[in-house]
Parts: C-alpha cells; structure tokens; sequence
C-alpha cells in the first residue's frame, strides 16, 4: 500500500519539460584529474501526475547528436559507436517504474536505456516548488540526479595514458534541472 503524501501547490494532470527553462547535463572523469560537462540540447519528457504524488508517471528522451561538451570534435566523437553510436540508437530513453519518499527525500526509479541497453536506475529528486508564470502557466520546478557506469550500457571506448590511468572514467553523473508545465 502505497501512503499519500501532501505537497503544498501540487495538482495532478499532465505536464510537459519547458527546454527554455531545463537542461539535461552529466559530468565524467577526464585524465583522472579534471571533470568534462555537457548537455543534450534536444530532449522532451511528459511527467503524469496522479492524486498522490507518489504514483507519478515519467517518460523521457534526450537525442544523442544534440550533445554539447562545447568541443565540436568530441562532440562528433560521441556520437560514434565508440560512445553513443548515434546513427543507431538516436535517443536515450528513461521510463519511470515508481516514485517513493526515503526520509525526507524523495527517489525516482525507472528504466533508463542508452546505445539500446536498458538498466534500472534510481533518480535522487530535488522538488523546487509550484507556481504561476508571468503568463498565467502553471509551472511545477525539480532537479534529479543519478550517477551511472557508462559501461553498463556498452559504452566503454577509452585510451590509455602515459601517465598511467586512462582517458575517461567509468562514472557518469546525470543531472536534470527541470521546469515544466500543467497542461490544460
């Protein structure tokens, strides 16, 4: 049995990601010293809201050539089959398989599939609250995070370094910072 809980603002229904107002990003180890960012430039999710906040629903996409490390070579690099293998598999997918409160906080576990390799994996969710837009929208606004091994999911190109050690590491954090809307 699942308890409801009660979130000040909170409305059930159907919303949709706001792009102008999110991003989708991750973080990996480079050279064992330094971290490199990036983005998905074009992703879409629709989040289903029940009564009880607890039985949201979740779909999301993010398209693999829309990657932005702000470095056109690496860029085109991961969008070889080294890494993503974009011409093949175009988008990561996440699917959500249950939403539940840990203490305080709240978790987001569900199917995320990369390079056509589905896994489960589990979202810490950071609720930033509701309101009204300037132009009378309904926004609801959260952050999430999970960190991955990116080579779960067949993605595992690497080089050695003279240093020792290798290229990239194995971790992968993915971060969402997300505004999205109430539709009518």
């Amino acid at each position: 049995m699942t308890d409801t809980i009660e979130i000040p603002g909170y409305k059930a229904g159907t919303w949709t990601i706001d792009p102008s107002h999110s991003e989708v990003g991750f973080s990996v180890r480079h050279m064992l010293i330094s971290k490199v960012k990036g983005t998905f430039e074009n992703f879409d999710a629709t989040f289903v809201t029940g009564e009880n906040p607890l039985d949201t629903k979740v779909t999301a996409k993010a398209v693999v050539a829309s990657v932005n490390t702000n470095d056109k070579n690496r860029d085109g690099h991961l969008a070889t089959n080294d890494f993503f293998n974009a011409p093949e598999f175009p988008e990561i997918t996440f699917v959500s398989t249950g939403v539940r409160q840990d203490g305080g906080d709240y978790k987001v576990d569900g199917d995320l599939t990369i390079k056509g390799v589905t896994k489960p994996v589990t979202f810490d969710f950071e609720f930033g609250g509701f309101g009204a837009d300037a132009y009378g929208n309904y926004k609801a606004g959260f952050e999430a995070s999970t960190v991955i091994d990116r080579n779960d999911f067949g993605v595992n190109w690497n080089a050695a370094l003279e240093s020792g050690g290798v290229l990239v590491g194995d971790k992968v954090t993915i971060t969402l910072n997300v505004q999205a809307a109430l539709q009518a």
